[in-house]
């Protein structure tokens, strides 16, 4: 068997680079004068030789006593180049230096060698380095015969790097993974949700329904309201729970870039792309792409996530090679992509692909019976990073959270859960003061007793208005609205007679206008809308964008100075 046939069975029977270089190097010395073999890697930032497998040829040990790395200097590394790119084997030796040897051999090693550049797609991998005594007479016949050991040497090298890629990739996954269960204080992602039994128990029923399955899943609901999680517990009840779970943001992505991030890229695919990249749908291979904001995604990159959901293939950008992809699709939106289907703004065939099994997720004052069992386990999380020990929320503090509507869901609610915390310095909740939601005038209930007494059936009240405040709309302070199903947009008669009941939008809308008109646009300070509502400015700026109202156009306008 030739020596080039040795070479390629070794590199096919061992995955480590060093297991392949110990049993290749005495199959070396059967035909050239070498004493060992070293094999170094080619970094690119900064530009240096790394040796990484060694052996010498009489007994296969890793061959020491030479400086592991050595970085080029500008003439070296253009000799380099240059010496790669030529694909030839080349006798060097340390008694006849130029920049190429100085660059090739490691510093303080006093010996000549047989070269074999190792490329890869005509991208310089590294050099392996046959090395010889000074005085060893090498021919060319022997450098053609060392010439045809590049190609076995550049699989084994490359196979390696590649292997390298795979670990240092599940070391980075399985480290977010730890970081993200340490965030939610989980040791496994599959625990209980807080309201699965309660106020999601509808939801978790769809999800154990879905997720066995691989249909693509639409998760709707407001912003905050905990779609992720919803999106990873129907992950990981799954077939694919050993696979990973991938978040990508669209609506964080800028428009020039969706393609590149969704579906990958080739080497020089465009300026900037200096390696290949694997897009997201390729990283989520075996597992669940979880697209949130899906309704942010522009028309142009709708018709190619569209392709890839139909065909299970795709294409980086710049590659013309089909890449098929096993991928189970969740997607999520706080929009309502009918209304965008019918605005054109969003793919009609589309809609009908991602919304095979739509999960609406209801928003938090939809479920106020989860709010004690929220703010306990979010104040048990916040007093342990404050100060050790975990925090509980007394009765009163849940009757001011179940009194207030959360516009921004359960991540609001952890955001005041967090600075009722700092507040109370770590050691106690000061809720009444995160909320900012009452003055020193105000008589809040002081136990849950109280407010269930004030506004019965905690699963299904409605508002009064904003923090408890009597809407302007006929009713008088302490009435109740009618049920949330008898509600849908238009007027409903008055329980008792008289005026029509408005939607709650419509008479929020009415009641934050007079108090913008009132304290002529000014929202914050003592003499502004927040205070005269009782509720915390920034509360107030959210409910105001998701109504659609404009506080400058209450400003008083300035008079013109004449000139």
């Amino acid at each position: 068997m030739s020596i080039v046939a040795q070479v390629w069975r070794e590199v096919g029977r061992h995955l480590e680079i060093q297991e392949s270089v110990r049993r290749i190097a005495p199959m070396l010395a059967a035909h050239f004068p070498v004493q060992a073999v070293l094999l170094r890697r080619l970094d690119r930032e900064p530009m240096r030789l790394v040796t990484v497998a060694s052996a010498r040829v009489d007994n296969g040990d890793t061959y020491e006593g030479t400086t592991p790395r050595n970085v080029c200097d500008e003439q070296g590394a253009k000799e380099l180049m240059q010496f790669s790119s030529e694909g030839n084997a080349r006798y060097i030796s340390a008694t006849r230096p130029n920049p190429l040897t100085l660059t090739l051999l490691p510093p303080g090693l006093r010996a000549a060698a047989i070269a074999l550049p190792l490329a890869a797609e005509e991208r310089p991998l590294g050099v392996v380095l046959l090395l010889t005594a000074t005085d060893a007479v090498i021919d060319a016949e022997a450098l053609t015969a060392a010439t045809q050991l590049i190609e076995p040497f550049s699989v084994a090298f490359e196979n390696e790097q590649r292997l390298q890629e795979l670990a240092r990739m599940r070391e980075a996954l399985e480290a977010d993974r730890r970081a993200l269960l340490s965030r939610l204080e989980r040791q496994d992602i599959s625990d209980s949700i807080v309201g699965e039994s309660a106020g999601l128990r509808t939801v978790m029923e769809r999800v154990e329904q879905v997720a066995p399955t691989d249909a693509p899943v639409l998760i709707l609901g407001e912003t905050g309201s905990g779609k992720e999680v919803i999106a990873r517990a129907i992950h990981a009840r799954s077939r694919r729970a050993r696979g990973p779970v991938v978040r990508v943001n669209c609506g964080a992505i800028p428009p020039q870039l969706i393609d590149s991030e969704l579906f990958g890229h080739e080497r020089g695919s465009f300026t900037g792309a200096v390696s290949t990249r694997k897009g997201w749908f390729e990283r989520a291979d075996g597992g669940t792409l979880f697209l949130d904001e899906l309704g942010e995604l522009p028309l142009e990159a709708q018709v190619r996530l569209l392709r890839v959901l139909q065909e299970g293939s795709l294409e980086r950008v710049g590659g013309h090679q089909a890449i098929n992809v096993d991928v189970r699709i969740v997607a999520a939106t706080h929009r309502n992509l009918e209304h965008m289907v019918a605005a054109g703004r969003f793919r009609e065939d589309l809609w009908y692909r991602i919304s095979v099994f739509p999960v609406r997720l209801p928003a938090l004052r939809e479920r106020a019976q989860d709010i004690p069992a929220l703010a306990t386990y979010f104040a048990q999380r916040a007093g342990q990073r404050l100060g050790g020990t975990g925090l509980t929320p007394t009765e009163h503090d849940i009757a001011l959270l179940l009194r207030y509507p959360w516009p921004g869901n359960v991540r609001e609610l952890i955001a005041v859960i967090e600075r009722a915390a700092i507040l109370g310095s770590g050691r106690r909740l000061e809720v009444a003061k995160a909320l900012g939601s009452y003055d020193e005038e105000s008589t809040p209930p002081t136990s849950l007793s109280d407010f269930r007494s004030q506004a019965p059936g905690v699963a299904g009240y409605a508002y009064e208005g904003i923090n408890g405040n009597a809407l302007s709309n006929g009713v008088g302070t302490g009435s109740t609205l009618p049920p949330r199903d008898h509600i849908n947009g238009s007027s409903v008669p008055a329980a008792h007679g008289g005026d029509e009941l408005r939607p709650l939008g419509a008479a929020m809308v009415s009641h934050i206008e007079r108090a913008l008109q009132a304290t002529h646009g000014r929202i914050e300070g003592p003499f502004g809308a927040a205070k005269l509502l009782g509720i915390n400015p920034h509360t107030l700026r959210a409910r105001m964008r998701k109504l659609g109202i404009d506080w400058a156009r209450f400003r008083p306008i300035k008079a013109e100075a004449s000139g």
